[in-house]
């Protein structure tokens, strides 16, 4: 007997799966508002340097700024640049308020950094990370950097997380990440410095990465076959719901220590949520712990109202279950690379993960030139996830898992590509385009978790998903920088999402199809679908279909 059976006599959903994804729905909500809060905690409103004040008999706003503001190439007044003598302008009387120019340098007017520092609009925000530390001009890659380090941290806390969690159990490390989340981002609103406030924020991408490595597994184990798209969706949601929340929150709260503070204390009354979230039983059966198995078993079973009683739910069939998977020894990373199937899923996963992340990032968090206010934009930008959940939950149960991951990052490639055609004045089409790149970049999204899941056995599950989750990461926090690129050229930030989307959808293609397939239990049940029998009959269809 196998775990799947089991799960037939308790049932393998119900009410006990649904106060399952409920009580999990927490994380799934704060993770979008930490993983996108550099949207508007880093945003860097309209500057220029801090000048002298205005004379008082000088009415002239715009002729007093360039007396001192030398203009960009396009016509805008520089933010970053002063001129070093003020400049004499025609029919101006600016000094005669005491302003002298002073001596006038032949040939082109010399410029230099702001000496005395910036002046922000404070219309947008009260204050930002930028504002508050001077995060623009030549130190505007220390802003970008921010959210490199914190999801440098999640690529970190992501190896971590699925090797413990593996070793000690998806619900203590739960609690592990909750507490650290708390303190750590406490730390970071109280920050007095940018050195402080970037060690701190990297040690909060640390913890939270537990968030995305337990949660999805911890549901997914205690779902049947038939019923884990649904539930897979429906969790997904919780994610949707805090891009739109924070989106909220952001237009409500514009300091950023306070906005910090606001998506990080719903972590206190999730550690208590903690008290009726189960572990997972398959784990605990890996681990030869019955007596925990068969207790939260027989749980299950009587929340779902099945007639699951000591003899339809024996010891003897769960020691029997426990006694094959005793004999698989604790996993580490390098066993998702000893055996020729395993190495296979885990490289195509890597590259299809990355992609995934550097683009949805790379999206998301450039809501700049759409012809929207930040508040806006992020609000479409959630908003629009709602129906890619839908378009997943269709195509995951009639195109396939594989088909689905492929076609919704091609649609993100083409999206971005698009943009690249777009003139800078058609901001209606571009608008259209980003909102289309989001909406099939977080289908990608979606899909990854359901489809890495299903990919990997139970002994190796949380491993699997913290090696992805890790190369993820690093596309995570490759992506603002670069967005640095538009320095070289205005398009090649775009242009990079778009085709490493495109190589990720053509890896995904390479991936094995697990749609209404049983969850794998051992290395085992992975390594036996590459038997060369089992390989003919696969691909015996497959000639067909293209003959």
């Amino acid at each position: 007997m196998g775990f799947e059976e089991l799960l037939d006599k308790v049932g393998g959903f119900g009410p006990f799966q649904l106060r399952n994804v409920a009580l999990l729905a927490l994380p799934r909500v704060l993770l979008p508002m930490h993983f996108l809060l550099p949207i508007f905690l880093a945003a860097v409103p309209a500057h220029r340097c801090a000048l002298p004040g205005a004379p008082d008999n000088f009415s002239n706003q715009d002729a007093w700024l360039e007396a001192y503001l030398p203009r960009e190439p396009d016509g805008r007044l520089s933010s970053c640049l002063r001129f070093t003598h003020l400049q004499a302008l025609p029919n101006s009387t600016l000094w005669e308020g005491g302003q002298n120019p002073g001596k006038q340098p032949e040939g082109e007017p010399s410029t230099v950094p702001c000496p005395q520092g910036w002046e922000y609009n404070h219309s947008e925000f009260s204050s930002t990370i930028a504002t508050e530390w001077d995060l623009v001009c030549e130190q505007k890659g220390l802003n970008k950097a921010t959210s490199t380090f914190f999801f440098a941290g999640v690529l970190v806390g992501a190896v971590v997380y699925g090797y413990l969690s593996d070793r000690f159990g998806r619900r203590r490390l739960l609690l592990v990440a909750y507490v650290s989340s708390l303190v750590l981002s406490l730390a970071s609103a109280a920050s007095v410095s940018y050195i402080m406030f970037a060690i701190t924020r990297t040690l909060t991408g640390m913890a939270l990465a537990g968030f995305t490595i337990i949660v999805m597994p911890l549901e997914l184990e205690w779902l049947d076959v038939r019923h884990r798209t649904v539930a897979g969706v429906l969790s997904s949601t919780f994610w949707t719901g805090g891009v739109m929340l924070l989106a909220l929150i952001g237009y409500l709260i514009r300091d950023w220590r306070w906005l910090l503070l606001t998506v990080t204390l719903p972590c206190a009354p999730g550690i208590l949520t903690l008290w009726w979230v189960p572990e997972s039983a398959r784990w605990l059966l890996t681990q030869g712990r019955v007596e925990e198995a068969h207790r939260y078993l027989l749980h299950c079973a009587r929340l779902n109202g099945q007639p699951a009683g000591e003899d339809s739910l024996s010891r003897e069939a769960l020691n029997k279950v426990a006694a094959t998977e005793r004999m698989v020894r604790r996993p580490s990373y390098l066993d998702l690379f000893r055996t020729p199937r395993l190495r296979y899923i885990s490289l195509c996963c890597m590259v299809v993960w990355f992609g995934v992340n550097f683009s949805y990032y790379g999206v998301s968090l450039d809501v700049s030139g759409l012809g929207l206010n930040v508040y806006l934009t992020q609000l479409v930008f959630g908003a629009v996830e709602l129906p890619s959940k839908l378009l997943v939950y269709l195509s995951v149960r009639h195109a396939g898992r594989r088909l689905t991951m492929a076609g919704t990052l091609l649609g993100a490639a083409l999206a971005l590509g698009f943009r690249l055609l777009v003139s800078p004045e058609m901001k209606s089409w571009s608008t259209v385009l980003a909102v289309m790149g989001k909406a099939f970049s977080e289908a990608a999204f979606t899909t990854a978790y359901l489809f890495t899941s299903e990919l990997y056995p139970t002994v190796l599950r949380q491993t699997g998903m913290g090696l992805t989750a890790l190369v993820g990461r690093l596309g995570g926090s490759l992506a603002p920088l670069a967005a640095l690129l538009d320095g070289l050229w205005l398009s090649l930030p775009k242009l990079a999402y778009g085709g490493i989307a495109l190589l990720a959808a053509c890896t995904a293609l390479l991936l094995p199809e697990t749609k209404q397939a049983q969850l794998p239990e051992t290395i085992q049940d992975v390594e036996r679908k590459s038997a060369p029998s089992s390989l003919q009959e696969e691909e015996m269809p497959m000639k067909q279909v293209q003959d």
